[in-house]
Formats: structure tokens, C-alpha cells, sequence
């Protein structure tokens, strides 16, 4: 089976590069970046300034390969499966971004995000809001992290 997706938008991002760029989405970086959505997508934004945060889906363009088991740069020095670590090199290049909703400009089409872990270019391919009661699971286990 094959998926054609087009991206909602572009990532307009503090970090050029990959090298310095957070592992992780942290909203204790100061920083700010934009996500621009495509001109089509009038109305796709109401409603949205409502919440903190937001989910990011987002197409990871400037990966190449990848590996089945990989040594993540925290914990152990231990190989893990690749789907048990967050590593950026996966089989589907595909990265899901945690971000605080710092605005939300409907006229133009912008969200301003803070925590970014994305690179600046980087194609969005869906928005969809942070929703406590279901997205939070503080009980949680976190594997081979905890």
C-alpha cells in the first residue's frame, strides 16, 4: 500500500540545521516559531486559539535510512527497537511534536508555537489540538526510560 499525503503548511523555525536543533519539543525554550498553512485552508483555524497546546505531525524531509534497532543518546548504552525510542530515522519519517499555542492568526493562515523541535522548511502535514483528559496519561509506564 502506498500514501500520497500534501502537507497543510511549512515550518518557519529558529533552527536551520539539523545540529542544535532539540531532540525534543520543550516548551522551556523560549523561542518561537510559525507554522504557515496553505492559502486553501481558510477557516481551518477558528476555534483553535482556545487551547495551550497543540499536536504537530510533521513529514521529517531531510532524513535519510534508518535503522531497525538504535542507541538513543539518553540512559543505558543500549540498543533498543527503533518503534521504542524516538528516534528521528524511522521507516516512515513522520514526527509528532507536543507545542505550546503561543497564537493563532486566522487571516493569515499562522500559528506561533514555542518548544519547536522541527527544522526550519519542515512540511506540516496536520494540527490537531492538545486535549488533556484524552492525550494525558501521567500513570503511565515509560519502559525501558523509567
Amino acid at each position: 500500500t502506498s500514501v500520497t499525503l500534501e502537507p497543510i503548511g511549512v515550518v518557519s523555525s529558529p533552527y536551520a540545521e539539523r545540529h542544535g536543533t532539540p531532540r525534543q519539543a520543550t516548551v522551556d525554550d523560549p523561542r518561537v516559531g510559525k507554522i504557515k498553512l496553505r492559502p486553501d485552508l481558510k477557516g481551518t483555524l477558528q476555534s483553535l486559539s482556545g487551547f495551550d497546546y497543540v499536536w504537530v505531525i510533521a513529514y521529517m524531509h531531510l532524513n535519510t535510512g534508518w535503522r531497525p534497532k538504535v542507541r538513543p543518546p539518553r540512559g543505558p548504552r543500549v540498543r533498543h527497537g527503533v518503534f521504542a525510542t524516538r528516534a528521528p530515522h524511522r521507516p516512515a519519517p513522520v514526527s509528532l511534536s507536543a507545542l505550546k499555542l503561543v497564537s493563532v492568526d486566522e487571516d493569515a493562515l499562522e500559528l506561533t508555537v514555542q518548544g519547536l523541535d522541527l527544522l526550519d522548511g519542515t512540511p506540516v502535514l496536520d494540527v490537531k489540538p492538545y486535549v488533556p483528559y484524552a492525550d494525558a496519561f501521567p500513570a503511565a509506564r515509560a519502559g525501558w526510560v523509567d
